[in-house]
């Protein structure tokens, strides 16, 4: 990933973890790492856990970001949360779902448009 990417990247991130706050969600980690990849934020949404993954992008020339967030992704997804349930000795009995943060940046406007449940 190029440093421009990183930086429009950690921004997108930013800005979704303020939305999360904004909708009452608690974030409990943000860029939690393992050797097997990155959560980009687990949140809790009352007693729901969520593994949330953001995808941001400059513009809408490519669709949007959401659609960066495809069936192998989602299983990376799964595998990472499971890991992050068992470093964290999270109940297991606990309802959990996975977001997708869709964050466009378009000049001076910027959309952020929360997913619930897609993966």
């Amino acid at each position: 990933m190029t440093n421009t990417n990183q930086i429009v990247g950690r921004y997108g991130e930013r800005l979704a973890g303020r939305h999360l706050l904004a909708r009452g969600l608690v974030l409990l980690d943000r860029n939690w790492r393992c050797q097997s990849g990155e959560l980009d934020i687990v949140a809790r949404d009352g007693p729901v856990l969520v593994f949330v993954e953001v995808k941001t992008r400059r513009s809408g020339r490519f669709g949007v970001p959401a659609e960066a967030v495809g069936v192998d992704k989602a299983r990376r997804l799964r595998r990472l949360a499971a890991q992050w349930l068992a470093a964290h000795a999270a109940g297991n009995r606990q309802e959990i779902r996975f977001d997708v943060v869709s964050v466009l940046l378009g000049g001076a406007t910027v959309s952020v448009e929360h997913l619930r449940g897609v993966l």
